[in-house]
């Protein structure tokens, strides 16, 4: 399959999959006459990639983790749980840092309120 049914079936541009291969992610076979040919194992590789990046993954952290893109990786793969678990506490420490900035930013809204509120009483 060439690059742009790949990526129309994968639903990302053919950029992010030359993006892919550039990083290492991906080692794709070219047909006779140059083109990239994409194999169902390839689509496979490229749509845990593309997974992976959705899910808050850099390009290192996946290229650390190259055994959980093949096919052999579907299943457990050497890191893959403590990965993804690291991933999962960034992710709620991000949160966290969040839901306290929204709260003082909420306080500081009604603050601000209560004072233009008392400043139009007068």
């Amino acid at each position: 399959m060439q690059a742009k049914e790949a990526a129309e079936q994968l639903g990302i541009t053919q950029r992010m999959l030359r993006h892919y291969e550039k990083e290492g992610l991906m080692d794709v076979d070219r047909s006779l006459n140059g083109y990239r040919s994409y194999s169902a194992a390839d689509l496979r590789r490229a749509g845990r990639i593309r997974d992976f990046i959705a899910t808050g993954f850099s390009v290192r952290e996946i290229r650390a983790m190259s055994a959980c893109l093949s096919d052999d990786g579907d299943g457990p793969c050497a890191g893959g749980i403590e990965k993804l678990t690291e991933k999962l506490e960034h992710i709620d420490r991000l949160r966290a840092e969040l839901d306290e900035k929204r709260s003082a930013v909420l306080d500081r809204l009604v603050t601000l309120q209560n004072g233009l509120s008392t400043l139009s009483h007068h």
